[in-house]
């Protein structure tokens, strides 16, 4: 008798994204532009539509290695509408408040253990990175998930262009303070700025990445803009929105939420069902866009591409994740 082993990003054949759809919408993005054939010819690719919101222009290749995260992506229309971004309000409907972000032009401070430590232009950054799409999954430590079609660059790409010493440890990401546009700065009691970080190990991982787009546009406000992190495979307050500050440090990073309460929110956050949040379980997760409940899965289903990261590592019952 024979036992096929199901992956660990397996998921039931009812909840994948129709290959019709899928198609069509493929073929709307390369009716854009020209960015698969002049990233296979080495050609210099031109500067991203402005402002965000519209087209990106040309539309980036879709990297197939990331083409389809197991379930169908979440809809525009939702998951625009639904996000975490303390800087513009402790709820969800934040939308409107973030068009008053002001994200172009925007500079990026590269500091630290890095031999091109200095200050760059995004679209300076973006000329030197191979801009692609991956289709991720996004997990909340607040239970909820969604699948997001990015447009980016991995973040290994930077790190190995800013050609970090051996005293670099790890990756400090700091975001954008703006008392003017950002409501939320004014709320003392919050350690602003926001700050995230991770490991190099982790940060030259395959599966980071730098968004800088999403849904075939420049990246909307309210995910983030101009440019963000995403970690697929932590929970999502680990990827920090409108960065301005890439740091290479010897000591550990202290996350925003970690300062704040570090019982319930550790520096790993590898998404984990066996271990409960102290106020609810992790075991569950609502899908954003359809309302079903689906387990979740360690590393969000990404275990195959980073397990090998925390390999010996016990849980840490008092920081709650890996």
């Amino acid at each position: 008798m024979h036992f096929h082993r199901r992956p660990s990003w397996f998921i039931p054949e009812r909840e994948v994204t129709p290959e019709r759809v899928f198609l069509d919408r493929r073929a709307v993005l390369a009716g854009l532009g020209f960015a698969g054939v002049a990233a296979a010819a080495g050609l210099p690719r031109p500067a991203v539509a402005r402002p965000a919101g519209e087209a990106w222009t040309p539309a980036p290749p879709l990297d197939p290695a990331y083409a389809d995260a197991g379930r169908a992506v979440t809809p525009e229309a939702v998951s625009g509408a639904y996000n975490n971004f303390y800087e513009f309000g402790t709820h969800k409907g934040i939308a409107d408040a973030a068009q008053k972000l002001p994200s172009d032009p925007w500079t990026l401070q590269i500091e630290g253990h890095a031999a091109k430590a200095g200050e760059i232009g995004l679209e300076d950054l973006l000329a030197k990175m191979p801009v692609q799409e991956r289709i991720y999954r996004h997990r909340c430590v607040e239970a909820w998930s969604m699948v997001v079609p990015w447009i980016g660059f991995p973040l290994a790409d930077l790190v190995k262009w800013a050609e970090p010493t051996p005293a670099a440890k790890y990756v400090r990401f700091e975001t954008l303070v703006d008392r003017d546009a950002m409501p939320g700065i004014r709320q003392s009691w919050y350690p602003w700025p926001y700050v995230e970080g991770v490991t190099i190990e982790e940060a030259l991982n395959p599966l980071p990445f730098m968004v800088t787009g999403a849904y075939g546009k420049v990246l909307p406000k309210q995910f983030g803009a101009p440019i963000r992190l995403h970690l697929p495979w932590k929970y999502g307050f680990k990827s920090a929105k409108s960065v301005v500050r890439i740091s290479f440090v010897e000591e550990r990073p202290v996350g925003f939420w970690e300062e704040l309460q570090g019982s319930e929110y550790g520096f790993w956050a590898n998404v984990n069902p066996e271990v409960a949040h102290p106020r609810w379980s992790q075991a569950q997760e609502r899908v954003l866009g359809t309302g079903d409940e689906a387990p979740t899965q360690l590393y969000n289903g990404y275990g195959e591409e980073v397990a090998s990261l925390y390999a010996g590592m016990e849980l840490d019952k008092r920081a709650l994740w890996f």
